[in-house]
């Protein structure tokens, strides 16, 4: 991975290089899509002051990543517990209707009392009309192996004829008994999805989509080719995070918005709040005793890896998740200072950060709320639940599983706050030191506009 230095003239990843002219001022609205036009060039003496702090971040996240790096997740014994199955692809040859009783579905014998679920689908497994389809396996060892998976009416995974199934392999259990259907096969409709994004990005995007579509890959490959298995080897969860999501916010930032002063005034802002979100964290993770092992997965997961930091993972999982809209953050103020300065370059930096607060208040009570909203949506079942179970608000806080979820939203929510004004100073104080072109001791600039050489 390349240092980042920004460069004498900016580039622009899209390869084109921008004019700008005297007289000709950019507006200083704010816009959302950070298409900004091309930053100014930045004096030597700034870009010294700027590498001196990004080459050895730099540089420490790289060495970071060679004395941590995996190669690959350690090997264990499968338990066929949840998602430590093998599995294999199947598809539905043949369904049939038949009763339920003929075939003996009925787990639970049925007591006559429908006012409970258990007895309502036990009599509906007794009463019912259940479906008998034959599965044949597609891959593996035993390819074109046919068994039978019995469906109830009341089961909330039914079946179609042709359809494509995830299969579960136990080898050590009865011949009749090794396959079962654990899964829909939903790959080809989420690689539709996946391709009407990509589309959808680089038509409005261009070139810059583009990049941001690399950006999105490289970030998911150092997250499951080096933070989930170098946490799975034993290593310490927050330090993999930290140089896992450093590495993605260098590359992605640099990436998608080019190696320009800019860019590295957003950078320095994003890792501001990262060291702020991990020390958040920390303290009120030990604080509230929260353990990281919350639910069926989590539990597993310490099974198999007993010496793994389950709140250390719990932290980690917190630096991460407010990676992404960190950058949104920080982006955009950088670019609000900077066109605001191109616009009017006679203010200083008091006058900027005073003009650039106003937009980051306005994008920060936006990011807040989403990331809010976007933490309740993911645990709207687990609400339903303690709503059915007429619990106090009160009693659900306090339980570790939403107790957790709302650590997370509100250490990565100050995180957020905390950016825009941190990302605010730094960008009014480079943009305003920087001075390229003029002369050391000028008089004032009289009717003329300062030119500036692009």
């Amino acid at each position: 991975m390349s240092s980042p230095q920004p460069p004498t003239e900016p580039t622009d990843p899209a390869g084109h290089a921008g004019h700008a002219h005297a007289g000709h001022e950019a507006p200083s609205g704010h816009s959302h899509s950070h298409s900004h036009g091309p930053a100014a060039p930045v004096s030597k003496h700034l870009r010294k002051v700027i590498a001196a702090v990004l080459i050895p971040f730099a540089t420490a996240v790289f060495v970071g990543l060679v004395v941590l790096w995996p190669g690959g997740a350690p090997g264990h014994e499968r338990t066929g517990v949840g998602f430590d199955r093998q599995t294999q692809q199947g598809k539905v040859v043949s369904l049939a209707r038949v009763d339920c009783k003929s075939v003996n579905a009925s787990q639970v014998p049925s007591t006559g009392d429908t006012s409970t679920p258990t007895g309502r689908e036990a009599q509906a497994a007794e009463t019912g009309e259940c479906k008998k389809a034959t599965i044949e396996v597609g891959t593996g060892p035993d390819k074109g192996r046919t068994f039978v998976e019995i469906v109830q009416p009341g089961a909330p995974r039914q079946l179609a004829d042709g359809q494509e199934v995830v299969v579960a392999y136990a080898p050590d259990a009865p011949r009749d008994l090794q396959y079962s259907v654990i899964d829909i096969n939903r790959k080809f409709p989420m690689a539709v999805l996946a391709g009407i994004f990509a589309v959808a990005v680089i038509l409005v995007g261009r070139m810059r989509g583009l990049f941001a579509l690399i950006a999105l890959v490289i970030s998911f490959g150092v997250l499951t080719l080096f933070i989930l298995p170098a946490i799975l080897q034993g290593s310490n969860p927050l330090v993999v995070a930290i140089v896992g999501a450093s590495a993605i916010m260098l590359i992605g930032l640099y990436m998608c918005h080019g190696l320009t002063a800019r860019t590295s005034v957003a950078v320095l802002g994003t890792l501001v709040s990262l060291l702020l979100i991990g020390l958040l964290g920390s303290v009120f993770i030990d604080w509230a005793f929260l353990s990281g092992n919350t639910d069926d997965n989590t539990g597993l997961i310490h099974g198999l890896y007993p010496d793994i930091d389950m709140s250390g993972l719990l932290l980690a999982g917190v630096i991460i998740g407010s990676l992404g809209v960190l950058d949104d953050v920080t982006v955009t103020q950088t670019s609000a200072v900077w066109e605001l300065h191109h616009a009017d370059p006679s203010m200083g930096p008091r006058g900027l950060y005073r003009a650039a607060i106003r937009i980051g208040r306005d994008h920060i009570a936006s990011v807040v709320n989403t990331l809010v909203l976007a933490y309740a949506g993911a645990a709207l079942p687990l609400l339903l639940l303690f709503s059915i179970a007429n619990s106090s608000m009160g009693a659900v806080a306090n339980s570790e599983l939403v107790a957790a979820e709302i650590v997370r939203t509100l250490v990565g929510s100050i995180g957020l706050v905390a950016s825009v004004p941190v990302t605010t100073v730094l960008a009014a104080l480079v943009v305003s030191a920087d001075r390229p072109g003029a002369p050391a001791a000028g008089p004032g600039r009289g009717g003329r506009g300062r030119r500036r050489k692009r």
